[in-house]
């Protein structure tokens, strides 16, 4: 049985996509974090067959456009004094700013490194976000 010690003050990054919990780990710089952090994957989720799960024991600033932009199913806990004290749950972002990387080759954000790559929520249903400069199309769900 895996045991991971209580959070006293942080967060919990939970029902994350099963798979999609490295990334994350990654992209919240938490692998080189100096207090205690914990990656737990493929936990059993009655809601989606697995998941992953990242406990923070630290307060830090999220992007939380950028974690509903990976999965809107996301759901954060404020962990105080070992106990719950607020909920956050994700959605589809309007808009994500210099999160990925428009691949049209023509793309100004491609030719030119100082503008910054920016993409807007053209179909909720779909996940579907367009690049402001070029209107390329791209799915939600990762980051690069």
């Amino acid at each position: 049985m895996l045991n991971v010690d209580t959070i006293k003050n942080g967060l919990v990054i939970d029902h994350i996509k099963a798979g999609f919990g490295p990334q994350i780990f990654h992209f919240l710089g938490l692998d080189k974090a100096d207090f205690s952090c914990a990656l737990i994957m493929n936990v059993a989720s009655k809601k989606s067959g697995k998941k992953d799960i990242i406990k923070i024991d630290n307060i830090i600033n999220i992007d939380y456009s950028v974690l509903g932009f990976i999965d809107p199913n996301i759901c954060i806990n404020v962990i105080k004094d070992e106990k719950i004290v607020r909920k956050i749950n994700m959605e589809l972002p309007e808009r994500v700013e210099n999160v990925i990387h428009c691949k049209n080759p023509r793309c100004i954000t491609v030719t030119e490194n100082y503008v910054r790559p920016v993409f807007r929520l053209v179909n909720r249903a779909k996940s579907q976000y367009a690049c402001e400069y070029c209107d390329a199309l791209y799915s939600a769900g990762s980051i690069d």
